[in-house]
């Protein structure tokens, strides 16, 4: 019969109590996306108000150019609440203000670190094309060596979504298997 509460006992489920805790330290980190997510709020509102003036001169290219920028920042703004939400209930707590709220978005606390990842290049791969797009849109003010690093970026990131996206599959496939 194994003797209660021995010495080596107590050490393990002290360690483990402070390594399960130590998740909290990741706390800081979603609470400077959280401020990240206000300082990208306040970049569009400055971007909207500096083209308030010119939106009667602007041509049609330059309105697009404008409208992927804010496209851009929305992107990358849904991106880091994405990771903030999922993040932080997959790593640190449930977020407890969402539970009874009828604006929890549908896929909080669904997402797994797996799904996290596909969102993630997906959601680069989406701003990339933006950038790439942004870049045809004003080619006349580009060299080739620059619009072909562009394109060279763009493809290793969607080459990257689609091998996650496989590997995955392949993991999932394999672990219904066992």
């Amino acid at each position: 019969m194994r003797e209660k509460n021995t010495l080596k006992d107590y050490i393990e489920e002290s360690l483990e109590k402070s390594m399960f805790a130590s998740r909290w330290f990741m706390a800081p980190v979603y609470i400077v996306l959280s401020i990240s997510l206000a300082v990208i709020t306040l970049k569009v509102v400055q971007e909207f108000l500096h083209y308030i003036p010119l939106f009667i001169s602007l041509s049609i290219k330059d309105l697009l150019l404008f409208v992927l920028h804010i496209l851009d920042l929305a992107l990358i703004g849904n991106l880091v609440l994405m990771i903030l939400f999922a993040g932080y209930e997959n790593f640190v707590s449930k977020i407890g203000a969402a539970r009874d709220s009828e604006d929890k978005p549908s896929w909080m606390g669904k997402v797994d670190f797996s799904g996290l990842k596909l969102k993630l290049v997906g959601s680069i791969v989406a701003i990339s094309g933006i950038n790439l797009l942004e870049a045809f849109m004003n080619i006349e003010n580009l060299d080739d060596r620059n619009i072909k690093w562009q394109i060279a970026i763009h493809l290793v990131f969607v080459l990257s979504g689609v091998l996650l996206a496989l590997m995955d599959y392949i993991a999932s496939k394999t672990k219904n298997k066992y």
